[in-house]
């Protein structure tokens, strides 16, 4: 059962939240490769709204239904590109930030594959999924039916 409604509650914040979600998606990166940050972070974090959401997203971009299954376990699949590989990385890493933080040997493979520009748009966009899944999982926020 849902908590709250935090857009009704706290409007100006809700759509200045959603406004930085609508800017970091303006990225180097493609659907398929934020939709899998966006994916990752969820399943870390448990938020099953945003699952749902972004894997729903993700068939849409054309990503299959077997790499969604499969991504918990990335590293033992050879099914994600060496690229992928690296923003998911960064992506646990930035989503579990208490553990050790985003390490040098994460970094400094991501830099083998993108400029530190794009290494930037891929933290945002861990970043803003891990708040929306905050949200998400602090306010109970339901799945449609």
């Amino acid at each position: 059962m849902e908590r709250m409604n935090i857009g009704k509650l706290l409007p100006e914040v809700y759509k200045s939240m959603y406004a930085l979600s609508i800017i970091s998606a303006k990225s180097n990166l493609t659907n398929i490769q934020r939709e899998l940050i966006k994916i990752r972070a969820s399943q870390i974090n448990g938020c099953a709204f945003c699952i749902d959401m972004h894997t729903k997203d993700a068939l849409k971009y054309g990503e299959t239904q077997q790499r969604i299954f499969l991504l918990n376990a990335w590293r033992e699949t050879s099914l994600f590109t060496d690229e992928e590989k690296a923003i998911l990385a960064i992506t646990e890493e930035v989503t579990l930030i208490s553990q050790h933080g985003l390490t040098e040997a994460t970094y400094n493979n991501a830099m083998k594959y993108f400029s530190e520009e794009t290494i930037a748009q891929i933290i945002m966009s861990v970043v803003v999924i891990n708040a929306w899944n905050r949200i998400s999982v602090s306010s109970h926020t339901e799945i449609p039916e």
